[in-house]
């Protein structure tokens, strides 16, 4: 029957005539049959379903197996038994092939339970183990993979189940798809599907093998010596947990045993894994590994596979079936090469036609990848300005596409950098510290320059200096501005946590500062706001100059001088006004200011003790030497007094209290002579009346009533020694006992100190592990507490507004009720409670002012000195309003400058009057606070927020404070995130420190300036080619020194001993409103030892 059958197979007879004969023989097998005929019978299907050179052979081989399997049950499992197996497995050289493996699989559903069957099943365990060894084929391995899922019991067991994972891990490296075209294609797919299917389900059953395969997957793919392997291997990715990506991410970014070259070659090829098809979660893997390489400073590989691979991601996603990977990936890249333009510049000539092809595409997948491509191409362009050339073909292609406002810009550029992300090694290691989250950058403290700092921090925020700083052009002649160009563009731009500010330093240096020791950071704004003023003046002089000298037509008019930019930004006018009381001839002068200096009202107790010292009340106006405009009569030749700082101990009446220290011994002496002088004129009109006998009787009186007098100023003359002695030795003995209380103060808090350091080692543990719920808490808190500022803030103006209305009306009242010498109401405003507003200082430098006494006025038309009335007015605001708190004023008991420690409450939104009843509204933006007791000693630091412009209020609109822009610390190189409570509540925290420079932003008249809100109205200005490549040089310098040291440090630490608290405490961020701001040392204000980036 058998012979027939294979002539009938064999034969070249139709096929209808084959398969008729073909049933005839199969209905004869179900009959029972001998048992060499059956064995006959199950040998030619066998031979027929592996060999048959077509379908119909390998169908008829199906059939019999089938046949013999049901109906004759004994005979197939005596035919089928493991030597059968083993011989079907073996027969030719290599591993199986599938359609042995396939024939296997069907014998086995055939094959009745059984010992023998058991045999079978252990002989397939170990062969299945040995056929994956040998690197089958994608066929093969996906036979393989269907037999086991098909018969469990076929998996090999014990340790060799491992090493069967292993080995199809390396199996689908080897895979390479056998043919071209769709079809061959999306076979080759399933048939890595199918393996990566039977992977996860052996990890399933036995989890412990995940990692073991991890690892061999990362030897496969970073094997530099082998062929790449194929990506077939993306299909094992999509099966592995994500719970256990951080883990495995952080132990292959440690591992000292991977070398650069294995970790490129690896990232790189898991890179071009994007294009498989089926990859699932294979985007989130990349990004993890990358991450990973950037907290460990691995930056040269990044920098590397970044610029060997972005334009291959790129080209996916013109892919729909791969879009979202690849998106994602394309964006962690781009986002993340922030120190250079190399890798954005790489796909420009490819964005324009992949723009037309997805608008083409017209499907939900494109038009949601064109928007984020937008957002991309526009988070570049802000970041790397200065390439309109080659900026221009890309922004036409995207023209229509939504802009994203630049807070959604920065959001998107401060969140994924590489040198923001958080370093396991920098708890360890100060030097390796991340730009700060603020995305802000410090400047380093050189050694007591944390005035200069705090001042350049200020001017930084003031966006709009910055923004006209930026557009300076590359040939000009200002030398300091261009320093301060390449000083904020390295601010706005570099990876650094902190900088170098020394070049500047040294070209910015105020002549009469001291190396080395603090200084007024308001006397430096004021000398660097001055010679800034002044080079721009002579640079523009000199280019006219030259203008003229080179063209050859005539000489024109030279233009009338043009204002500089910090006129534009911080000029300012005052109108001084002086009335004589005489005449009631009015002089008046317009000056310039750059910032107002602000005096402390004196206190009612201050001016009873300190009555005698009469001084006139002092204004200073920081000016950029603008030359004076007369607006009213001329300026009579003996000016008014210059206006200068305002004591506490000034007063504006003549003296009525005797002044013990101004009386000499002969004082009342030279007093009783004058007496005797009016006495002789009156005695001599009478002896001429009376006649010569009078006179003697008179001269006899005369010499008694001296000699009485005399005697009497001698009494005076010794006690008022006595009196003067006693004074003396009090004032002697009260020094005494205040120096030994303020040396015993000293050493107590010595002493205090040594206790504190000794209970802060103590309780440090504990304190560092309550310190992250306390922070949680503090920060909701300060949340809530700032929509509470806000409605505080908005009813405490109106309040002050009101109180300010009432004082003036009664002012003016007691004025005109009170005419005649002395100071007006305003000036010696009562302040029995030390709380004080910006406002009450500001109303109190613009209050009148009378001259009497020695501070006489020349008045030209009376040609004398006489009483007058000083009345100051702003005539125009500038832009940035800057005012300093004279806080250091000079005490003449202790003959040393002192600091007034009041607290003052500073506003967000402040009304300043200006001349003609107008008002301008300001919005705080930076505040420098002065911690210490001495101009010279202490330490400053900054609160700032983007002082850009906002929009006016709505005509009729009750105006508001803007507590909307996030409030940054700058302190040194520490920059933290802030809020205006922390401003406003400084001092009530830590009394020694103060508000003391202060600046705020106009508010624009409504439809005066662009829309805040619009994409591109506070865009940072496009930088020159060499500063741009200046910084793109520093940015990989810096990567280069992090990882440099992060490897050090790596292989230092891998060398210690292990210790399980060795960590703690070391990654704890102190919050710096938590305790005081810290001192003023190089690199002061907690930030470590930085590499100094000096420009």
């Amino acid at each position: 029957m058998d012979k027939i059958l294979e002539a009938v197979v064999t034969s070249s007879y139709p096929a209808s005539v084959k398969q008729g004969l073909v049933r005839r023989v199969l209905e004869a097998a179900r009959q029972p049959l001998e048992r060499e005929q059956c064995l006959a019978l199950l040998a030619l299907g066998t031979r027929l379903y592996v060999s048959g050179a077509d379908e119909l052979p390998r169908r008829v081989g199906c059939q019999l197996l089938h046949v013999a399997g049901r109906h004759h049950p004994e005979v197939f499992a005596e035919f089928f038994s493991a030597r059968r197996v083993l011989r079907l497995l073996q027969g030719g050289t290599g591993p199986p092939s599938a359609r042995a493996l396939a024939c296997v699989q069907l014998c086995l559903q055939l094959l009745p339970e059984g010992p023998g069957a058991d045999e079978v099943f252990a002989l397939l365990r170990r062969e299945v183990l040995r056929t994956v060894c040998e690197r089958p084929g994608p066929a093969v391995c996906a036979q393989v993979a269907r037999l086991l899922a098909r018969h469990p019991r076929c998996v090999p067991d014990g340790p060799h189940r491992l090493l069967f994972c292993q080995q199809l891990v390396r199996c689908l490296g080897r895979f390479r798809c056998p043919a071209e075209g769709e079809e061959g294609a999306v076979e080759f797919l399933e048939q890595a599907q199918q393996v990566s299917g039977l992977l996860a389900q052996l990890w399933r059953a036995q989890p412990a093998a995940i990692l073991p395969c991890l690892k061999e997957l990362f030897a496969v793919i970073s094997c530099t010596e082998e062929e790449p392997p194929s990506s077939a291997l993306a299909s094992v990715v999509q099966h592995l947990p994500l719970e256990l990506m951080d883990g495995v991410v952080r132990n292959l970014s440690n591992d000292d045993s991977v070398t650069d070259s294995q970790m490129l070659t690896a990232i790189s090829r898991m890179i071009d894994w994007v294009s498989w098809p089926l990859g699932k979660n294979i985007d989130k893997w990349i990004i993890a590994l990358l991450k990973g390489l950037a907290a460990v400073k691995k930056f040269s590989i990044l920098i590397e596979v970044s610029l060997a691979k972005i334009e291959k991601v790129f080209s996916k996603l013109l892919y729909p079936i791969v879009r979202g990977a690849a998106l994602s990936v394309l964006k962690y890249m781009l986002l993340t090469f922030q120190h250079s333009h190399e890798a954005f510049h790489l796909l420009l000539p490819h964005i324009p036609p992949m723009v037309a092809s997805l608008v083409k595409e017209d499907s939900n997948s494109g038009t949601s990848c064109l928007e984020q491509l937008a957002e991309l191409v526009h988070c570049m362009v802000f970041r790397f300005p200065g390439f309109p050339d080659l900026y221009e073909p890309v922004m036409e292609a995207i023209k229509d596409l939504h802009v994203p406002n630049e807070d959604r810009i920065k959001q998107l550029l401060g969140q994924d950098a590489w040198t923001s992300q958080k370093s396991e090694l920098a708890g360890f290691y100060p030097r390796l510290m991340a730009k700060s989250d603020t995305g802000k950058i410090g400047l380093i403290n050189l050694g007591n320059t944390c005035y200069v700092n705090s001042i350049l921090q200020a001017l930084f925020m003031a966006s709009d200096f910055r923004h006209c700083v930026l557009r300076l052009t590359e040939n000009n002649s200002q030398p300091l501005m261009t320093k301060l160009q390449w000083l904020f563009a390295f601010l706005e731009h570099s990876q650094r946590p902190a900088i170098s500010p020394e070049n500047f330093l040294s070209a910015s240096w105020t002549p009469w500062f001291s190396p080395g020791t603090q200084q007024d950071c308001s006397e430096y704004l004021k000398y660097l706001l001055d010679r800034l003023h002044e080079e721009e003046k002579t640079g523009t002089r000199i280019c006219q100059k030259l203008k003229q000298s080179s063209s050859p037509s005539p000489p024109e008019e030279p233009p009338g001088p043009s204002a500089t930019s910090v006129e534009k930004m911080f000029g300012g006018k005052i109108v001084t006004r002086i009335c004589c009381l005489r005449c009631l001839n009015v002089s008046s002068r317009e000056e310039a200011f750059t910032d107002l200096s602000l005096a402390f009202p004196p206190p009612e107790r201050c001016r009873r003790h300190h009555h005698h010292h009469h001084h006139h009340r002092r204004r200073r106006l920081g000016s950029v030497g603008l030359p004076a405009e007369d607006t009213g009569s001329q300026e009579p030749s003996r000016a008014g007094p210059r206006r200068q700082r305002k004591h506490c101990i000034t007063g504006g009446v003549p003296p009525t209290i005797l002044d013990m220290e101004g009386l000499g011994p002969h004082g009342l002496g030279g007093q009783s002579g004058q007496e005797e002088k009016v006495e002789k004129g009156e005695s001599t009109e009478e002896e001429e009346e009376a006649g010569e006998e009078e006179k003697e009787e008179e001269k006899e009186e005369k010499v008694k009533e001296e000699e009485k007098v005399k005697e009497k100023v001698e009494e005076n003359v010794e006690e008022e020694e006595k009196v003067e002695e006693k004074v003396k030795q009090k004032v002697e003995e009260k020094v005494k006992e205040k120096v030994e209380k303020e040396m015993e103060k000293v050493e107590k808090e010595k002493e205090m100190e040594k206790v504190e350091e000794q209970k802060v080692e103590e309780e440090e543990r504990v304190v560092q592990d309550e310190e992250e719920t306390v922070k949680k808490k503090v920060e909701e808190q300060e949340e809530e507490k700032e929509e509470e500022e806000v409605k505080e803030e908005k009813e405490m103006e109106e309040e002050k507004e009101a109180r300010d209305e009432k004082e003036e009306l009664a002012e003016g009242a007691a004025a005109a009720a009170v005419p005649g010498p002395g100071p007006p109401r305003s000036a010696v405003a009562a302040s029995g409670d030390s709380s004080r507003s910006v406002l009450d200082l500001v109303n109190y430098f613009l209050s009148p002012e009378r001259l009497t006494s020695e501070n006489r006025y020349h008045c030209e038309s009376c040609a004398s000195l006489q009483d007058a009335e000083k009345v100051v007015e702003l005539s125009q605001g500038p832009r940035y309003l800057i005012l300093t708190l004279l806080r250091f004023s000079f005490d003449l008991r202790t003959m040393r400058r002192r600091k007034i420690l009041d607290d003052v409450s500073v506003p967000l939104l402040l009304r300043l009057p200006l001349a003609g009843g107008r008002g301008q509204a300001y919005d705080l933006c930076s505040v420098v606070v002065h911690s210490g007791l001495s101009s010279e000693s202490g330490h400053y630091y900054c609160y700032a927020r983007e002082g850009a412009a906002r929009p006016a209020p709505a005509p009729g609109a009750a105006e508001r404070p803007e507590p909307d822009n996030q409030w940054y610390l700058f302190n040194d190189t520490r920059v933290s995130f802030s809020s205006f409570e922390s401003v406003s509540n400084v001092t009530s925290f830590f009394p020694k420190d103060t508000a003391y420079v202060l600046f705020y932003r106009q508010r624009p008249e409504e439809g005066s300036e662009a829309e805040p809100g619009s994409p591109r109205a506070r865009a940072e200005p496009t930088l020159h080619k060499d500063l741009m490549e200046a910084i793109s040089k520093d940015n990989i310098l810096f990567l280069q020194e992090q990882e440099k040291e992060a490897r050090s440090r790596a292989a230092y630490i891998s060398a210690l001993p292990a210790s399980p608290h060795w960590r703690r405490g070391f990654d704890e961020d102190k919050d710096e409103d938590k305790g005081p701001p810290g001192g003023c040392s190089p690199a002061g204000g907690g930030g470590g030892d930085f590499h100094r980036l000096v420009f």
